[in-house]
């Protein structure tokens, strides 16, 4: 009998992240770093608009396998696209999803490639 593999997230503190944009500039309530405190009273806010991203950098190879989103209802992106590099800017299209407009963990399982970034 095999076990099953549990999702062990890939963000750590050598995790470089990047954003669009943050709510009228105001980082000190609103910036990235609050999306992945852990803490459900804090997020990161966007501005208004149509594209707006989140950009990850891995200090090590990493395999994606599951990647789990939540938005607060009433705001969360009506058709969202994950992308990969191994070089930045040279973007791959993995899939299209289509977020519930509500405050529950959603989870896409798509099959991922590997993406590479060495430190």
């Amino acid at each position: 009998m095999q076990k099953s593999k549990m999702a062990v997230s890939l963000i750590c503190s050598n995790t470089q992240s990047r954003v669009s944009s943050v709510l009228n500039r105001d980082v000190k309530q609103f910036g990235k770093k609050y999306m992945f405190d852990a803490n459900e009273e804090t997020c990161w806010n966007s501005d208004q608009g149509d594209s707006q991203w989140v950009v990850l950098q891995f200090p090590q190879n990493v395999r994606v396998s599951e990647v789990k989103l939540q938005f607060q209802g009433g705001f969360s992106g009506r058709k969202c696209r994950l992308q990969g590099s191994l070089q930045e800017n040279d973007f791959t299209h993995i899939t299209d999803f289509y977020p519930e407009d509500d405050n529950s963990l959603q989870i896409s399982f798509s099959p991922m490639p590997q993406f590479s970034q060495n430190c």
